[in-house]
């Protein structure tokens, strides 16, 4: 399963989001801590918040950065009446059925806010995505003594990125900007009061884009497995050889994944996205 994120095109808004989201499976499910604060059928697992990781901006956090022009109905109304339903809002941008297929609606605000803070961290857990992974498993070859990513392996990501190309990005920020009141309030919820989530997006949109541009193929490695019991699935426990790479964000490092053509135009639509964004998103 692969999936990467920031998915202009996948998240509506999350399609922005999701692009950790998608395209990548290879990163570890490891558990976010945190207690539930969602009531949700008994059937259903509690989806947990992970816990924020200090933000640098402490003395300024209060400052907005990049305001919206939100729709005067979103601006308006209580936050309590504010709640959009989400599956409508996807289905006008993509389709009733694509919109079932690639997003996970339940706690839909929730996990675009955690996944979008995730990107830009060391780890995005993804079962607190807000999309669905896509089939497949993280393709490598031998090169020599190494081992590195197959040039094949961009090859699983080409429908996404055509889809993220195609995608009118005035109308993602659209659908964004009447759901922007619950992802606020999710973002607050989350362990930011005090904080603008609008702000946060920016600051890992930029971040994305300043993710290094690496015409070889990068060489990876799997870690040493201690004990009896051996993973199942071993590709998603891939890392990059070179730990200047590995130490970069979830989201850098799901975009090396892509392939460096895929990098290329998957960024330049995440610049465009930016755009939008940091000027106030007018509405339409």
């Amino acid at each position: 399963m692969n999936k990467t994120a920031i998915a202009a095109a996948g998240l509506g808004l999350t399609a922005l989001i999701g692009l950790g989201a998608w395209w990548w499976h290879g990163q570890r499910q490891l558990p976010a801590p945190g207690p539930a604060v969602l009531e949700r059928p008994a059937a259903t697992p509690p989806l947990a918040a992970p816990t924020p990781a200090p933000i640098a901006q402490a003395a300024s956090e209060s400052a907005i950065r990049h305001p919206l022009d939100l729709p005067a109905a979103a601006a308006s109304a209580p936050r309590a009446a504010s709640v959009i339903d989400v599956g409508v809002v996807l289905s006008e941008l993509f389709g009733r059925k694509s919109a079932l297929g690639m997003f996970q609606l339940d706690d839909f605000a929730r996990r675009v806010v955690a996944t979008v803070d995730n990107l830009g961290r060391a780890h995005a857990p993804s079962r607190l995505w807000p999309v669905n992974p896509t089939e497949g498993k993280f393709l490598t070859e031998r090169q020599g003594d190494s081992e590195v990513i197959s040039a094949d392996n961009g090859l699983r990501y080409t429908p996404y990125v055509l889809l993220i190309e195609t995608v009118d990005l005035r109308q993602v920020v659209a659908a964004y900007l009447k759901l922007y009141p619950q992802l606020q309030t999710a973002y607050e919820e989350l362990g930011y009061p005090r904080r603008y989530f609008n702000d946060r997006l920016v600051e890992v949109l930029d971040q994305l884009i300043a993710t290094p541009d690496i015409d070889a193929a990068p060489k990876v490695r799997l870690p040493v497995i201690n004990g009896p019991v051996q993973p199942q699935r071993p590709w998603v426990l891939y890392e990059f050889a070179d730990p200047a790479l590995q130490s970069l964000s979830a989201g850098q490092r799901i975009l090396l994944r892509t392939g460096p053509v895929n990098e290329r135009r998957l960024k330049a639509r995440l610049a465009e996205l930016r755009r939008l964004l940091a000027t106030g998103a007018p509405r339409q």
